[in-house]
This record gives C-alpha cells, sequence and structure tokens, in this order.
C-alpha cells in the first residue's frame, strides 16, 4: 500500500502476530531478536505446501482465531506455496505478506534475487538448515508417501522427495513388488530434474554442520554442490515494519490473498459472495 507511512511504522512500536512455517524457524528466531517490536510468534508444521487445502485451512483457522485488537498486524510466513494461500482472507486484522513464490525466496533476500538464481542454474535443489532439520515432521497423506518420506535421509522436499542409497531389493522386501517399482520410478523422475544442490548459509546456522552434510548428499547424487551467502534483509524488513510494497503485499481486513501472475506474485481483492 503506497499510503503506509513507512517512516513512522519503522519508528512506532507495534504488537505483531507471526504465522509462518517452521521450515524458516531458525532464522525468523534470529531476526525477531533483533526487532524493537513486540511478537508472538507461532510456527506451523512443515509440509502443509505439499497439502495446499490442507495448509489453507489450517493457516485461515489460525488467523480467524486471533481476538480482535490485540495485534496491529497478523504476519504470514509463507510463500504463495502451491497456491496455498489463495483465497487466504484477513477478518478484522490486516495481514502482511512477502510477496514470493516458495520461502526459498525468504533465504535468498529478494524474489528477484531468486529469480536470477533460477534463470542461471536451473535445475538446483536448495537447502537450508530447516529442509535438513524437519522432513521427518511432514504430515503423511498415504502409505506410499510414509514410504518415501522414510526414504528422504537427509533431505527435506521441495517437491517431491526421494530415495538415497535405495536399491530395488529394499524396497521390495520393504513395500511389495508394485509399490517398488512405483516408489523407484516416481523418485527417479524427480531427482533427474536436478544436478546441483546449494546450501544457503547464515552465521546463525554456521554451528551446524550444514556443508559437510550438503556436500554428502550431492556426492550420493552426482550432482554439483555450492554454497550460497543467504541474506536475512527480507525477513528482517516483514518483521521490523518495513513494509514496501514492491515486497510485500498488505491485505486490508474483509480482503483476501490471489496469484497475480506477474512479477508481483500476490494480490489483494475484495471479499465477494464467492470467495467469503
Amino acid at each position: 500500500m503506497t499510503s503506509i507511512n513507512l517512516r513512522a511504522m519503522a519508528t512506532a512500536k507495534l504488537s505483531l502476530k507471526i504465522l509462518a512455517c517452521e521450515i524458516a524457524q531458525r532464522e525468523i528466531c534470529f531476526a525477531a531478536a533483533q526487532t524493537p517490536h513486540l511478537l508472538e510468534v507461532e510456527f506451523l508444521p512443515v509440509g502443509h505446501h505439499d497439502e495446499p487445502r490442507k495448509g489453507h485451512r489450517d493457516l485461515q483457522a489460525r488467523i480467524d482465531a486471533v481476538p480482535a485488537g490485540r495485534y496491529d498486524a497478523i504476519l504470514v510466513g509463507y510463500g504463495l506455496c502451491s497456491l496455498m494461500l489463495s483465497g487466504l482472507t484477513a477478518g478484522h486484522t490486516r495481514l502482511v505478506v512477502p510477496r514470493a513464490h516458495d520461502c526459498i525466496t525468504l533465504f535468498l533476500g529478494s524474489k528477484e534475487r531468486y529469480s536470477q538464481l533460477f534463470q542461471s542454474c536451473p535445475g538446483t535443489y536448495y537447502f537450508t538448515a530447516g529442509w535438513l532439520e524437519f522432513p521427518q515432521r511432514k504430515t503423511v497423506r498415504s502409505a506410499g508417501l510414509d514410504a518415501l518420506r522414510e526414504m528422504t535421509d537427509d533431505i527435506g522436499s521441495q517437491t517431491t522427495p526421494f530415495g538415497l542409497g535405495q536399491s530395488f531389493a529394499d524396497l521390495l522386501a520393504k513395500y511389495g513388488e508394485e509399490n517398488a517399482r512405483y516408489l523407484l520410478e516416481v523418485t527417479q523422475q524427480w531427482a533427474d530434474h536436478y544436478d546441483r544442490g546449494a546450501l544457503i548459509s547464515f552465521d546463525c546456522t554456521a554451528q551446524l554442520g550444514l556443508r559437510d552434510r550438503v556436500k554428502d548428499i550431492c556426492e550420493k547424487r552426482g550432482w554439483q554442490f555450492d554454497e550460497l551467502a543467504g541474506d536475512l534483509g527480507l525477513l528482517q524488513r516483514w518483521l521490523g515494519g518495513q513494509w514496501d510494497d514492491r515486497e510485500f503485499l498488505i491485505v486490508q481486513p474483509q480482503q483476501s490473498v490471489y496469484p497475480s501472475y506477474n512479477d508481483q506474485v500476490i494480490e489483494a481483492r475484495p471479499v465477494t459472495g464467492e470467495n467469503s
């Protein structure tokens, strides 16, 4: 919103509710410790982008449960994430949403940087602390996905998980011939899209030994390994109340979020009888 006075927002102490994916828990907590505003942070389980309808319902329910008048804004820590945010509605409290297709934008600092990296190296799988630490906690949809997630080892799933070092004999013993063949076919098709693994690194996660883990994963898959400097600037501005319209969508009460299908990523529309 161009009418927002960003200078006044930056100096006034705000009361903010954060609803975010736990994939960014470490980075958000680090940035939150540096903001002057009063924050209440609630992390939602990893994996909602795999089931966007369920994720949408969970996120909307948590927004609706926020008491009226308690916060100046609700900060939604998600990208569009498989259209999970489509139709998400602000009730009595405005929402502030980063303009991002998915959470990788939050770790790289801007949608523009993410786009540039995608154009230069499209076959890149990005790793962060959350992608390495939380895959086992994802919501399980079916026995098939349960099997796939058991195969992930050190990897989370930006799209679909795949196995490392799982032979057909291993899968056959666990899941039977038909399921074993299916799992190998699906995971191989997914893995073929990637030829490079990139760790997005931060000073606040340097002590976790992520570099060696990612290098090991890349060696097993025959991928090129790379390490990129993460950028917390977007998260810091989001938590700090610096909500420039180029980076954030402010959804006023009785408006909903929808994809914009342009470089703005998302837009706000008034709630109507169709989307109320």
